[in-house]
């Protein structure tokens, strides 16, 4: 089992972060946050994905205006993403939303500073502090040599000094980088110095092809190591991607419940069935299966030798032979098929397990 640090909680909306709570996953809109239809239309595809928060950017006033509606109608809690102008802070604030994600140091003098903190305490809403290696500030920089995991820690120290001076410590923190190692250094620094949730994420991730390894491996190793609280996978492009490799993550740690899940194996010289189309069906299938109150795991294997053994603790599965397969269910062997009758007989026995365990 992992053991996660106990950090202090904060609630953004109707959802906890830190303090023991699950594992958060969010997401950020890549809509123009002034289009309210079709923001809202992509949180949506968010929150139906499996994302609990979403982040909005907040680029000027007529996006702030924005935000009353689309925090209103958004079935997630939305975090506006500020830099610089402490008046969109403040509009941000106004409008409803239920965090910001904003550098104190960043928007100039303390009285700026102090007047966010008069607003977010009013309504108890959450800042994250958000670092990336690719935008710390100059003098850090300097002092470092470069992006470096001391600087990052340096600078969210920073961040985070000047909101306790001003009283306020319901925060988030984050040290995003590109550069996995660097992110793993920087959240493990960070991680032995403050109790507040860390958000862990490796920014500029890349493409689904590069972006996903990133993240598995940067988001996964420190999740194993019991750090962290909330996560984003940024990928390039439609952000509702993100989401089930995200699941998938802390899926695999065992930090979630797998509903359903698919193991295939990986073929060798003894398979002699289209293994490959026929996980392909069933991995289809099963992503169109409504929540169950109890998880489903389902085997596609291609060798009738080995198969049923080495996935014996499926619920159902197919082991292929040549022109014929088994279908078993808890490695046991229950019948055997015609090579072409093998997927309509294992998707049999998926529905009538859906419709036991299907929640209400």
């Amino acid at each position: 089992m992992i053991q996660r640090k106990m950090t202090k909680p904060v609630q953004v909306g109707s959802v906890k972060v830190g303090g023991g709570a699950p594992i958060v996953i969010q997401s950020m809109t890549n809509t123009d946050t002034r289009d309210i239809p079709g923001t809202l239309a992509q949180i949506q595809s968010l929150a139906d994905a499996g994302c609990e928060i979403v982040r909005l950017a907040v680029l000027d006033g007529e996006a702030a205006k924005a935000l009353k509606e689309i925090s209103a109608a958004s079935p997630l809690p939305v975090i506006a993403d500020i830099h610089f102008d402490y008046r969109l802070a403040l509009q941000a604030v106004e409008q409803g939303v239920h965090g910001l994600r904003l550098n104190p140091g960043n928007i100039g003098a303390r009285w700026k500073v102090q007047e966010v903190v008069r607003a977010v305490g009013e309504r108890q809403i959450p800042i994250r502090i958000g670092v990336n290696a690719g935008s710390l500030e100059k003098e850090l920089l300097e002092k470092y040599g470069g992006p470096t995991a001391a600087g990052m820690v340096e600078s969210a120290l920073g961040h985070i000094r000047i909101l306790e001076e001003e009283g306020y410590d319901k925060l988030k923190v984050s040290l995003k980088a590109s550069s996995v190692p660097l992110m793993l250094e920087a959240y493990r620094k960070i991680h032995e110095v403050v109790d507040y949730p860390l958000h862990l994420g490796v920014t500029e991730a890349g493409t689904v092809r590069s972006g996903v390894v990133k993240s598995a491996i940067g988001i996964g190793t420190l999740l194993a190591e019991g750090i962290g609280d909330t996560v984003r996978v940024s990928l390039t492009g439609d952000p509702v991607r993100e989401i089930p490799v995200a699941l998938e993550i802390l899926q695999v740690l065992g930090l979630r419940q797998r509903s359903v899940e698919l193991i295939s194996c990986p073929t060798c010289g003894r398979t002699q069935v289209d293994l490959a189309a026929l996980a392909e069906q069933v991995e289809e299938r099963l992503s169109q299966l409504p929540p169950l109150d109890k998880p489903l795991k389902v085997a596609v294997m291609g060798c009738a030798v080995n198969g049923p053994g080495e996935a014996r603790e499926a619920d159902y599965g197919i082991a292929g032979g040549k022109g014929m397969g088994l279908l078993f269910r808890k490695g046991e062997i229950v019948a055997r098929l015609p090579e072409q009758e093998l997927l309509a007989a294992l998707l049999h026995e998926i529905e009538e397990y859906v419709q036991g365990h299907q929640k209400l």
